[in-house]
């Protein structure tokens, strides 16, 4: 039996008046690549967000590894949105990528020589090694999804989550992450993706979650990615996704 590592009860979630998730249960098993798939508007930065405890629910519970949130951070790698990220923040690529060691350090406490291997690993891993001195408002958009990755990697954590990490990515480097994902997911790891191609579904992850404000269905990907769910998930959207050839 697979080792859960983050497990969501009854979780909901208001904005104001509005609800964004209903009544949503959970259990994520360790050692899998999950993609977490739904129409715009259903939840799904929510769902990341709340697991991450970056907003607060109305109801519900949430363990990650067995315990809260807060005390197993530095266990935890997030990826956010673009949209969510300053680009003209004076700060270069290693400059980014070394933030992954700080959960390690005491407050003022200087980064070691082991350090600054480990980042410079991750960013040789992410192809960016030569780009160590660049400001991250000069790269490509492939490039800045990159260096966050590696900033994750640089953190060696047990559990990562990734929200639309491929917008604006050119289809090499979006190739390269998910060897990378599934790779680390072969060790163990613990891999959440927030993914709009439907069409590549089924090669990128061996789990979905389908959501749409509520819990459509998640598991093995061959299971769950099936006409009938995506239906349910996409109602009308699902007659333009055909048309755009996503599904």
């Amino acid at each position: 039996m697979d080792k859960v590592d983050i497990k969501v009860n009854g979780l909901s979630v208001n904005y104001g008046t509005k609800r964004v998730l209903t009544n949503i249960h959970l259990d994520i098993s360790a050692g899998h690549v999950y993609g977490v798939i739904g129409p715009n508007g259903a939840g799904k930065s929510t769902l990341f967000k709340s697991i991450l405890g970056l907003i607060d629910y109305s109801a519900g519970r949430i363990e990650v590894f067995n315990t809260d949130i807060d005390e197993v951070r530095k266990r935890i790698a997030y990826v956010p949105q673009k949209d969510e990220v300053d680009w003209q923040f004076p700060a270069t690529v290693q400059d980014i990528v070394l933030m992954g060691r700080y959960p390690f350090k005491k407050m003022l406490q200087r980064l070691s020589k082991e350090d600054y291997r480990i980042a410079n690993d991750a960013m040789e891993e992410l192809g960016i090694l030569d780009l160590a001195n660049r400001q991250i408002g000069k790269l490509s958009g492939g490039q800045q999804q990159r260096v966050f990755i590696a900033r994750a990697l640089c953190q060696q954590a047990d559990l990562f989550f990734l929200d639309e990490p491929f917008v604006g990515v050119d289809i090499t480097t979006e190739e390269k992450i998910i060897s990378l994902l599934k790779s680390l997911a072969a060790k163990g790891k613990t891999i959440l993706v927030v993914h709009h191609d439907l069409s590549t579904v089924e090669h990128y992850f061996s789990k979905v979650i389908l959501i749409n404000q509520r819990l459509i269905a998640y598991g093995d990907t061959k299971e769950t990615f099936v006409q009938e769910n995506i239906a349910q998930a996409y109602g009308p959207q699902l007659t333009i996704l055909h048309k755009t050839g996503l599904v």
